[in-house]
This record gives C-alpha cells, structure tokens and sequence, in this order.
C-alpha cells in the first residue's frame, strides 16, 4: 500500500505551482481577477480621478466623495460613473495575465517557492518586476480612461479617444506619465505583495487555499500600498489629464518632478494628498477583489489539473 501523501505536501502544493502547470493558467487567473478588479470598483476610481484633477475646468476640485459623487449624479448623470470603464477591461485583462504571469515567473526564479517559508524579498522582486511588465502595457488605456473620466469629456470611444490624443499631443501622450506610474506602482506593487504574503501567513500558516484570508489580506495589503503611494497617483493624473487643463502651466507638464514643482506651487502640500481616501475606498476592495478571483481561479485551474491526471 502506498503511504499516505504528506499534508504540508499538498498545502504546499498549492501555493508552489508545480513545474508542469504552465505559464497560461496563471495568465487566464490574472486576466479573470483584472477584469473583475476594474469593473466592480470603476465608479470609485472615476471619482477619485476628478477629486485629483487639480484644474476646475475639467471637474476638479471636489470637496469630496459624497460631493463629487451627488455632483456627477445631479449634473450628468448616474451613467457618467461607468465612462470610459470599456477602457479598463480591454486593457486590464491583458495587463493583469502579464501581470501574474511575470509575478509567478520571476517568484520561481527568485525561490519563493522553495518551501513554505516566508519570502518577503521574492515577494517585492517579483511584484516589482510584474508591475514593470504589465504597466507598459496599460499605461495608455489608463490615459484613455481618464481623459474619458474628467467632466466635459468628449471622446465617446476608446478608439476615437485615442485617435484624437495621438492627432493633438502625439505618441508621447500615452507615455509621458509611464516614469512616474512606474515610481508609484513599482513601491506600491512590492509593498502590497509583502503585506499580502505576510498577512497571509500569518492569518494562515498552513498556505491552505481559503477564500477569506486572500480577501482580507488582499484588503488591507492594498490600503497600505494606497495610502503611501497617493502623492504619485496624484502626479501621474496631472500628467494624463494635462492636455485638457487651461492652466497653461499644468498644460506644459513635462514629467514627475516638473509636474510635482507645480503642485506644490499651485496647491501646496495639500495638493498631494487629493483624493486618498477615495483611492484607499477603492483599493482596499479592488485588491480583495483581485487577489480573491486571482487565487480562486488559480485554484480551479490547479484542481482541474488534477482530475485529468
């Protein structure tokens, strides 16, 4: 008789795809859990977009979410919520399979997966080098997406917004905040995947697949990285968004540090902090969202696996 199959075995197992399992299901996990991510949490991320828009003109300058919330709504609509979220899940189901795809790599490659342990340095590598990867994919639908997001926006499709982009400002429109979303999203990727790790482990040490800890940990692991990383976002939206103020200083934005001088110049340090509290509202679920469809497709794929053996 065969003896009985070690339980660290198989809880192990879980965490640590085997070396058959493939590159794919790990990217069909991401693109589910992107997808599901954007979608359910798209109103917030547009109210936070026009919270952080710091010219009026194009809707800034709300005093807050219930504020910008009963503004849209009174004013354009409750429809307005959802402009441009076709944007977002055309882009982020890609993004995100290049996401986890690179993730689950370069964690391999960097021994997150040689035991059970905690690794919170393959952790940050490889979320670091997943964000790289997946946001030079991403970076123009984000453009697209918040330049259908502000007050007054015109564009009416992806396409026709990006026609009209690429027409007026150029290629470079599409990248001139990648610098400064990779300053925000590099620390804020490899600080959310070293609180999710640790959180995990420590709500289960076992590394047993169970749908709660990878929410809350997803949660709480996504409100920290928010929160520290605010005053970028903050810049990153000033950039994307420059070619609709009529402030001709923000207008002629050139990158993160001329963007961040013009801030602080404008608005003061207060200027850096708009609309945290939506974006950790927005994260803090988005993340539990992500992290939650990510780790449960990542487990249907693996129980499939299993049964057709």
């Amino acid at each position: 008789m065969a003896p009985p199959e070690d339980v660290s075995e198989q809880e192990f197992d879980y965490e640590a795809l085997p070396a058959n399992y493939g590159l794919g299901p790990s990217m069909l996990a991401g693109a589910f859990a992107g997808i599901a991510e954007h979608s359910v949490m798209y109103p917030v991320d547009l109210m936070k977009t026009r919270m952080q828009i710091l010219h009026p003109s194009s809707g800034g300058l709300y005093t807050g979410i219930s504020n910008a919330f009963s503004t849209i709504y009174r004013a354009e609509g409750l429809a307005t919520l959802w402009k441009g979220v076709s944007s977002v899940i055309i882009g982020a189901g890609p993004a995100h399979a290049v996401y986890f795809g690179t993730y689950e790599v370069v964690k391999e490659l960097a021994g997150g997966n040689v035991d059970d342990g905690h690794h919170p340095v393959a952790a940050a590598l490889s979320g670091s080098a997943a964000t790289i990867a997946s946001d030079a994919l991403m970076n123009p639908f984000d453009v697209i997406k918040q330049r259908m997001q502000v007050h007054g926006s015109v564009h009416k499709s992806i396409a026709q917004c990006a026609k009209t982009l690429y027409r007026t400002e150029g290629l470079q429109a599409f990248y001139v905040s990648y610098p400064t979303t990779l300053c925000m999203t590099v620390p804020f990727t490899a600080t959310q995947f070293v609180a999710y790790e640790s959180i995990s482990k420590i709500m289960n040490p076992k590394s047993q697949y169970d749908p709660m800890t990878h929410c809350i940990a997803g949660g709480l692991a996504g409100a920290v990285a928010a929160g520290l990383t605010t005053p970028l976002d903050v810049v990153k939206t000033l950039l994307q968004t420059r070619g609709l103020a009529k402030n001709e200083e923000i207008r002629s934005a050139k990158g993160l540090f001329n963007a961040a001088a013009i801030i602080k110049r404008q608005f003061g340090w207060a200027g850096f902090v708009r609309g945290m509290r939506p974006r950790i509202i927005a994260t803090m679920p988005s993340t539990a969202i992500c992290w939650t469809s990510y780790e449960m497709a990542k487990a249907y794929f693996k129980n499939n696996q299993k049964s057709m053996e």
